[in-house]
């Protein structure tokens, strides 16, 4: 993979697309945390343009039965990973993306407003794959130097700041690894 720059919330050289969902921080030198997902649309199945369609509000509920139950739903990420390691950015970093729900971290809730979040493709069925572990620690490093409050202590996965209503990235993500991939950039 190349070298990843951001200039202005957006990544340069990786695909874009746009989300509607989102919002303006209300603190933009508050950015502080970097939050792990999971995402695959179907469930446990990959490829395809259903999460950018899911991102921006235009899945079509007739297309899989699970779509019909997240029809309504308006969620966004500021970035997928897929499972061959290719980054898609939907959110500018610098705009509060809609992607923790209630949460909390460190007794301050509302997470989208300080955080970035990152969907792997990927379920809790199986493991990640190099290429995302590789583009994920890439993507890490130049988050972490363009927002410098985000620190290796302030990544977190969404089970740690929404504990009661999910487990993402769940139990094949090896939080091990990818903390030894980014000691090593």
């Amino acid at each position: 993979m190349s070298t990843l720059n951001i200039e202005n919330g957006w990544l340069l050289e990786q695909k874009q697309v746009i989300s509607p969902h989102f919002d303006p921080r209300p603190l933009n030198d508050d950015i502080s945390l970097l939050v792990v997902h999971y995402i695959s649309l179907p469930p446990d199945e990959f490829g395809g343009d259903f999460i950018d369609r899911f991102f921006q509000g235009k899945l079509d509920p007739t297309e899989h039965p699970y779509f019909e139950e997240i029809k309504d739903l308006k969620v966004s990420a500021h970035c997928l990973i897929n499972r061959q390691g290719k980054i898609t950015q939907y959110v500018n970093f610098n705009d509060m993306a809609w992607h923790a729900g209630v949460s909390c971290f460190e007794g301050r809730e509302k997470c989208n407003q300080f955080s970035i979040g990152i969907e792997l493709e990927g379920s809790n069925n199986q493991p990640f794959t190099q290429a995302q572990y590789q583009t994920l620690a890439q993507l890490t490093q130049v988050i972490m130097q363009t927002y410098p409050k985000i620190t290796p202590e302030r990544i977190v996965g969404h089970c740690d700041i929404a504990p009661e209503r999910k487990i993402d990235p769940g139990q094949y993500f090896d939080w091990e690894y990818y903390q030894y991939l980014l000691s090593k950039i």
